[in-house]
């Protein structure tokens, strides 16, 4: 039974949420608080270590449908074209977003990329396309806000230039 990208991907994602998930035992305990700084990178590399499973059993399920009917596994240049520019950027964008933030602040920073991430992702071609980017970049931001800000009460970065 071999593997294909997809169950190598699920394992390395699950080989790699196990062991930053033990590393996070090392993390010091919360004095003042009732949800320690390990909290939330444990829920993120559940999350993580649960998916990567589910990619991994997918992919042991086709492989074991591929073995009793006989069927070759996909070959590497099967599926959608790889489409690397998309993810160069995407990261050229993430970097620009936290370079961004010191001098935008949180809320410019995180609208300029959420609608600069959507444009380079699909680019809108009528007036309606380009409003409904401004809506999903203002929801994106103030979902953010709220849930950073207000609810967990994390102090996000104010900009030099915009005092936002």
């Amino acid at each position: 039974m071999m593997l294909t990208r997809d169950g190598i991907a699920g394992l390395v994602c699950l080989a790699i949420a196990i062991w930053l998930l033990l590393l996070t035992r090392e993390m010091p305990p919360a004095v003042l608080v009732p949800i320690g700084p390990a909290f939330y990178p444990r829920v993120v590399l559940t999350i993580l270590g649960i998916l990567g499973a589910m990619l991994l059993a997918f992919d042991l399920i086709a492989a074991r449908r591929r073995s009793t009917t006989g069927a070759a596994p996909p070959a590497t240049g099967a599926g959608p074209p790889r489409n690397s520019l998309l993810v160069l950027a995407t990261f050229v964008l993430f970097g620009l977003y936290i370079l961004a933030l010191p001098e935008l602040g949180f809320r410019i920073s995180t609208f300029l990329f959420a609608a600069a991430l959507q444009v380079a992702l699909d680019w809108p071609r009528d007036a309606k396309r380009w409003a409904l980017i401004s809506v999903v970049a203002l929801a994106t931001t103030l979902v953010c806000h709220l849930a950073f800000e207000t609810y967990l009460s994390v102090l996000l970065p104010r900009g030099r230039w915009s005092g936002l």
